[in-house]
């Protein structure tokens, strides 16, 4: 049947802006290498007018001249065709991926709002009010149980302040009378501990001397 009807051929895919920028861009690269050997010629045919006198010579370089000048134009148009070509693909290329970034944001919002509904449909106010009122009784609780742990058991709850200031005060009277009723004897000496004899000074008598002495005190 392929050889009757022949094979479908493939179709090549159609190009994008891209290729069309590039394919306009070197186009637009050879017109400028066109324009800039016109110019260079231009050039030199300028130089040969100055240097040429007046007459048919002169004329002659004037025409090719201007033959190059008018090839040069041409150029010149065609590459500011090129480049208002190139522009508008530019132009088309931004609305091109603008368009892509809002498909691709709805896309994401359509899935994060898919997967929210899913999250509140396991997620409910009452269950959560619920809960808040379980966590406020148990912290109440917990409250009474360390009150209850902390207390003392001799210290009764209706101690009057006044009454524990009183009883401060006549502790500290009594041992004010305490200190005083110790016997002088006992209590320490501000000058010193012990009244012991002076250290003897100076050098020792020798032996008969002492005798001497023990003489006439005798």
């Amino acid at each position: 049947m392929k050889k009757i009807f022949g094979a479908k051929k493939n179709q090549d895919p159609p190009p994008t802006i891209q290729d069309a920028t590039d394919r306009i861009t070197k186009r637009g690269d050879t017109v400028d290498e066109k324009i800039k050997k016109l110019d260079a010629e231009l050039a030199r045919y300028k130089e040969q007018i100055k240097k040429t006198r007046p007459g048919p010579a002169q004329e002659a370089v004037k025409a090719r001249a201007m033959r190059v000048l008018k090839q040069r134009r041409m150029y010149e148009g065609q590459r500011d065709m090129l480049y208002n070509q190139t522009y508008n693909l530019d132009q088309v290329a931004f609305a091109a991926e603008g368009l892509k970034d809002a498909q691709q944001t709805m896309t994401a919002m359509k899935a994060a709002n898919k997967e929210l509904k899913g999250m509140m449909k396991t997620v409910k106010l009452e269950d959560i009010d619920s809960m808040q009122d379980e966590m406020m009784d148990l912290m109440d609780v917990s409250n009474e149980i360390q009150e209850t742990l902390g207390r003392s058991y001799n210290v009764p709850d209706d101690i009057d302040e006044e009454e524990l200031m009183g009883e401060l005060d006549a502790l500290e009277a009594d041992m004010d009378f305490e200190s005083e009723s110790v016997p002088s004897y006992l209590q320490p000496d501000q000058e010193s501990e012990l009244n012991l004899p002076a250290a003897p000074t100076g050098h020792a008598a020798p032996p008969h001397q002492q005798q001497v002495v023990k003489i006439v005190g005798s």
